[in-house]
């Protein structure tokens, strides 16, 4: 999982004059930045005092904003918002740098309030600085859920909650009614995860760890003003932010301590097996890492399992039918390439989705156009070279993948949905070609690869096999809206609603 990195910019510049009268207050080199020693910076906007480049990204998505930053000032570009150095890359090149050749140095990440407070001190996997303890999580993690075997496990979970899904959708579709296939793919994925994770014990709190998150998600996407602004502790108090977060933290312990008591006493999975909850408890009571392990270390790590799962491939199905209904050629492509090579049966297995090639072309080509998670962040651990510029130690490193998906100097027609463009071609996601990285590189790579094609590829070929789609109210697929929303993935402004129409295959009388 990686976080976007938005900003609540009306809270800022509202509260930029009271800053001003702070640092007026303060010795004249208290707060001076830590790159203004650094000689070889990156270039660099104009700027203002006070809030530095903060309002070059004023009324754009940051994506969006540093983009059009880079496109003028180069692939590589310094930003200083309030306190805080920021690095922007949009290059492959120097995307490799950052997160290749220098990594380690590049292999921590920055730090907010939000992923404080809600994330246990950032003892989770996605926000934890990189040491022993995040190494060593991580690996449990990968063994016990996201590993290739681990995924296949669970693969009648999948199946199961594929089902509930189509049912629902039955239903709608003999009603004629309009679905909000949003909510039903976030609903899905949801089921998988909290049962794939943490097993059936799960399932009673799933409505509510659905609305939390819906809550948290904007919350951990920003910068608050005393994350941008750190050496002002009294900021830290009056974030307004802060006691709304605290607020939801209370809200998800009385969930999860509820969780890892039922655990303990059941100490088993759904079917009788362990889940992570199950291991991360045996790992703590047996004292097997060199370090102990907390119930709020077992926190951290399940909800970072559940926001991280849950939003990145929920978004992903969600802005693959969007492009699928945006463009009827494609649509009629898959759905033709998924209903002959399942002609005549009822269902789809799991095990023969890997025919579908050009399913996963779709989903690729979905992934370039729309990572879930835009920018990568990481911060610098140590002081470093990227692209012959300094790199200050604690800067922020923002790598926008979203840009180099869409840059015409590595794709043609770059912004046109065109699965084809991977046909006969080596370029793949998996942290190699660094124009197109939807998952990372590098040591902090996202271990959820194969967990999050599965939950992608599965429910995506059921919802073109089993259904065609119609837009609403007679709508041409060129009216779609495309806007996106601020969240810690970059989802839908709006939610996608379309009529089911179900489709019966015909019989295979072989």
């Amino acid at each position: 999982m990686e976080m976007a990195l938005l900003f609540n910019f009306t809270t800022i510049l509202l509260s930029a004059s009271f800053i001003f009268l702070l640092i007026k207050l303060c010795k004249k080199h208290k707060n001076k930045s830590n790159a203004e020693k650094y000689q070889n910076l990156p270039p660099s906007p104009p700027k203002l005092p006070v809030i530095g480049h903060l309002h070059h990204l004023i009324g754009q998505l940051p994506h969006h904003a540093l983009r059009t930053l880079t496109q003028k000032y180069g692939p590589v570009l310094h930003l200083q918002l309030g306190q805080v150095s920021a690095i922007v890359i949009s290059s492959r090149e120097a995307a490799k740098e950052a997160l290749i050749d220098q990594d380690p140095a590049c292999a921590d990440r920055p730090e907010s309030i939000c992923s404080k407070i809600m994330w246990y001190d950032y003892t989770d996997i996605l926000f934890s600085p990189y040491n022993e303890y995040w190494s060593q999580m991580r690996k449990i993690c990968i063994r016990e859920m996201l590993s290739a075997k681990s995924v296949k496990s669970f693969g009648s979970i999948r199946q199961d909650e594929v089902s509930n899904l189509l049912k629902s959708l039955g239903s709608l579709s003999s009603s004629e009614q309009c679905v909000n296939l949003t909510e039903k793919i976030f609903g899905f994925t949801c089921s998988i995860v909290c049962r794939a994770a943490f097993g059936k014990v799960m399932m009673e709190d799933r409505e509510a760890l659905m609305a939390l998150l819906r809550k948290v998600v904007p919350l951990a996407a920003g910068f608050e003003l005393a994350d941008l602004f750190p050496s002002f502790k009294l900021l830290h108090f009056l974030s307004w932010n802060k006691y709304k977060l605290l607020n939801m933290r209370s809200q998800l312990d009385a969930i999860l301590d509820a969780m890892l008591e039922a655990h303990k006493l059941k100490q088993s999975g759904e079917f009788g097996g362990e889940d992570v909850v199950d291991v991360l408890l045996r790992v703590q009571r047996n004292q097997e890492l060199q370090f102990a392990i907390t119930d709020d270390n077992i926190k951290a790590i399940i909800f970072d399992l559940f926001a991280g799962a849950t939003e990145s491939s929920s978004t992903l199905v969600d802005w693959a039918m969007t492009e699928l209904m945006r463009n009827p050629r494609v649509m009629a492509k898959v759905q033709a390439e998924v209903r002959e090579a399942f002609k005549g049966k009822k269902e789809i297995e799991e095990s023969n989705v890997n025919a579908l090639k050009y399913l996963k072309l779709v989903i690729k080509e979905t992934f370039r156009l729309h990572p879930p998670f835009p920018l990568l962040p990481r911060a610098c651990r140590a002081e470093c070279k990227v692209d012959g510029y300094s790199i200050p130690l604690k800067a922020k490193v923002m790598v926008n993948i979203w840009s180099m998906g869409r840059d015409p100097e590595y794709w043609d027609e770059p912004e046109c949905f065109k699965p084809e463009r991977f046909e006969n071609s080596s370029v793949e996601f998996l942290g190699n070609n660094f124009e197109f990285i939807p998952f990372g590189a590098g040591r902090r790579i996202c271990p959820g690869i194969n967990f999050g094609l599965a939950n992608t590829e599965l429910p995506l070929a059921q919802l073109l096999y089993h259904f065609d789609w119609k837009l609403p109210n007679g709508m041409r697929p060129d009216y779609l809206d495309m806007s996106e929303a601020e969240g810690l993935a970059v989802s839908r402004k709006n939610d996608l609603l379309l009529f089911p129409i179900a489709y019966n295959p015909p019989s295979n009388d072989n």
